[in-house]
């Protein structure tokens, strides 16, 4: 590999290709380029910033420099990659080139913005760096809308009210997180947020917002007008596609990739959030974990295929935890429910009776370990 291999990305997937590639081949080159500082931080951790008190510059765990010096590698923070020319097996980033024997795409995923007017006065939280760019912002406000109620939704609801901020949470679903959990679970996490007084607003669309003498004006479809300080635009992710597409590579909702994390090009690879595999984004932790671990063998001359296994998802509502894994989305599972002061656990099982999700809250968490090994996947 007298070229090596070039990452594109900075974020949590590039950083575990890195330290399992360095786990059997030290002197192998690799060259990483990144579109930011490319310092480290734990992005789980911006759903947790206003109740901690913690400013965007303490999130850094490790300076880009010394992660470069540790793993032994060529950095370049704050660069663009212009294009990706497969045919020549060259990366271009503006007046620079380097060519690469494997490539690997890293690029992450964006936050989604309604496309309605005013959408540039909304904020995003999706990376170190949009938090310090809205830092003194959300800090000095006193009233945030949440707009979206998933797991990301939900999870800033609580942080931002825990801080002592008026919350009011706007979606266009029935309930809470109603592409992970049935009705009848997000019930009580929406009791439990109601309690601590957040406003939840559902079946409503944002309309506009505007810039008013007082603040933000936020409209929603049915005429109501809500005045606050800020809103935070949690509706979901779109996977960076854009360089992929420009290189003539398999797109759909993500980069496509086969069990080997390999795109339609052999000699390209894509990781991590930006990528699809048999049709889903797996943008949690542990999957992009076993997907570096894999991707790192094949790097070096493996043919690995990744196997997954089930996983559990933990949402970060501290007044609420819960665990869930397996199949939570699917409409045609009878769900069991059990819940009490403790907690709640809820089983979902097909016609079979065979067991296809479960969702375990508070002091019943621990039981998801034992649970997590009775799904039947597939």
């Amino acid at each position: 590999m007298n070229n090596g291999i070039v990452i594109i990305g900075s974020g949590f997937a590039a950083r575990q290709l890195v330290k399992n590639i360095r786990k059997h081949s030290a002197e192998v080159p690799i060259r990483l380029i990144a579109a930011d500082s490319a310092d480290e931080y734990n992005k789980p951790d911006l759903s947790h910033v206003m109740s901690l008190n913690q400013r965007a510059e303490a999130m850094t765990r490790q300076q880009a420099g010394a992660f470069a010096e540790q793993f032994n590698l060529t950095l370049h923070a704050n660069s663009w990659v212009s294009s990706i020319d497969p045919k020549n097996k060259r990366v271009k980033c503006g007046e620079q080139q380097w060519h690469y024997d494997k490539l690997v795409l890293a690029t992450g995923s964006a936050a989604l913005l309604p496309p309605i007017a005013g959408k540039e006065l909304m904020l995003t939280l999706n990376s170190q760096q949009e938090y310090l760019a809205c830092e003194t912002r959300l800090r000095g406000a006193r009233r945030v809308m949440i707009l979206g109620g998933g797991l990301i939704g939900s999870e800033l609801a609580m942080d931002f009210c825990r801080a002592g901020k008026e919350v009011v949470l706007v979606d266009n679903a029935s309930h809470l997180m109603a592409s992970l959990l049935p009705p009848e679970v997000s019930g009580r996490l929406q009791s439990r947020l109601t309690q601590m007084g957040v406003e939840l607003l559902f079946n409503q669309l944002l309309d506009a917002v505007n810039q008013t003498e007082p603040g933000l004006c936020a409209t929603l479809n049915n005429g109501r007008k809500l005045y606050v300080d800020a809103v935070v635009s949690a509706i979901g992710l779109r996977p960076n596609v854009g360089l992929a597409q420009h290189a003539g590579l398999d797109v759909n909702r993500g980069i496509k990739v086969n069990g080997q994390l390999q795109t339609s090009d052999p000699d390209i690879y894509a990781l991590g959030d930006c990528a699809e595999i048999d049709g889903k984004v797996l943008a949690f932790l542990q999957p992009i974990q076993l997907c570096a671990m894999t991707l790192a063998k094949n790097l070096l001359g493996a043919k690995d295929s990744l196997s997954l296994p089930a996983m559990l998802v933990k949402v970060k509502t501290p007044e609420m935890p819960l665990h869930l894994a397996g199949e939570t989305q699917r409409h045609d599972l009878t769900w069991q429910i059990t819940a009490s002061q403790q907690g709640l656990i809820a089983k979902g099982t097909d016609a079979a009776q065979q067991l296809r999700a479960f969702i375990v809250s508070e002091e019943h968490m621990k039981q998801a370990f034992s649970l997590v090994r009775e799904l039947h996947l597939g």
